[in-house]
């Protein structure tokens, strides 16, 4: 059994590594950490896990989290994993990180979007944790940075129209909508359920975290650098995000022909599911899962393709993401424990 370690298992993507590891048959968590809430039972704080995980939540020390597992995810804010990273890898451990410290390939890139980076020297080391577009990588790798929901479901959607050369990256729009639940459990005034409930709203507009994420990814596929618009949307919902891109066509291809091409390249992953002529993806329909759906249409009137990809933001978009790198790096098949099917309704 592979012994793992939860760092940071009080907030949503915690607990949701806890939920999906119970059910994998290769995995015993053996340590969770959480600062606000060391010394409870994670039962206490999270009621779901009731009878199934009864241990105390510790302080972060991250020797002693190493003497306990072998492999660590850190589910810490941003900076923090830096903060713990670096001791794990000197101790010979292998860690998935969710936050966005090692996501960037670049330093100043970071700096300018979050704040100075402490050992930017990990960053040639990390590998960005897109199984779909870095496999290989992947499964050598110590470190990996766990990708950001919105930028999942942003690549998935737009990889096998940028690798064939399909668009014109410099046309890339992308229009996201996300659940509550993806600004963490922190209690804010923009996400009390007043603030949200039968409202629809626009933030971080032009100024959005995963802006730089998003736009390192789509060049590299590209090959060319790329600057796109990308406007995040708030729903009062729990789960999910879904995301509208839009990009005008370098030839003329029709919806069919588009989907053949989705459909050939995505044929050998299990977790893309592109979805029938007609169809269209819905997060009610990946909720719960590990799953990225995916449904086009090519509009013939604009010239452009509009592509939409759905996904579950804790999973997919986060914790599930996770242990499919973790499955990689250790050798197991890359469903174990995430072939659950999503939740209806």
């Amino acid at each position: 059994m592979l012994k793992v370690a939860v760092v940071g298992a009080s907030g949503y993507t915690g607990v949701e590594l806890l939920r999906i590891l119970h059910c994998h048959p290769e995995v015993a968590v053996t340590c969770v950490t959480s600062e606000r809430s060391a010394g409870k039972k994670v039962e206490d704080i999270f009621p779901s896990v009731r009878d199934r995980y009864q241990q105390v939540l510790e302080h972060l020390e991250p020797v002693r989290v190493a003497e306990k597992a072998d492999f660590i995810f850190t589910a810490l804010p941003h900076q923090a994993a830096m903060e713990v990273v670096p001791t794990f890898l000197k101790l010979g451990k292998k860690v998935v990180d969710l936050s966005a410290d090692y996501r960037f390939r670049d330093a100043s890139v970071y700096q300018s979007w979050y704040q100075p980076h402490l050992n930017p020297e990990l960053l040639d080391k990390a590998v960005y944790g897109l199984p779909e577009i870095r496999r290989k990588a992947v499964a050598g790798a110590d470190l990996v940075a766990n990708p950001g929901c919105y930028p999942t479901s942003i690549i998935l959607g737009m990889a096998p129209l940028l690798k064939k050369g399909l668009v014109d990256p410099a046309t890339i729009i992308a229009d996201s909508k996300s659940a509550v639940s993806g600004a963490g459990r922190g209690a804010k005034v923009d996400t009390l359920f007043c603030e949200v409930n039968e409202g629809f709203k626009a933030y971080g507009v032009g100024a959005h975290r995963h802006t730089p994420e998003i736009e390192q990814e789509l060049s590299l596929l590209a090959g060319s650098r790329i600057t796109m618009s990308f406007t995040p949307h708030l729903v009062p919902m729990d789960r999910g995000i879904l995301s509208t891109i839009y990009a005008s066509q370098s030839g003329e291809w029709t919806t069919t022909r588009l989907l053949e091409l989705y459909r050939d390249h995505y044929c050998n992953e299990g977790f893309v599911r592109v979805l029938p002529e007609g169809v269209l993806p819905s997060t009610m329909h990946v909720r719960g899962s590990n799953f990225c759906d995916i449904g086009l249409v090519a509009d013939k009137r604009t010239g452009r393709v509009v592509v939409i990809s759905a996904i579950d933001n804790l999973v997919k978009g986060a914790s599930g993401q996770a242990v499919q790198n973790m499955n990689i790096m250790n050798g197991f098949p890359e469903n174990l424990g995430l072939d659950s099917l999503p939740l209806f309704p």
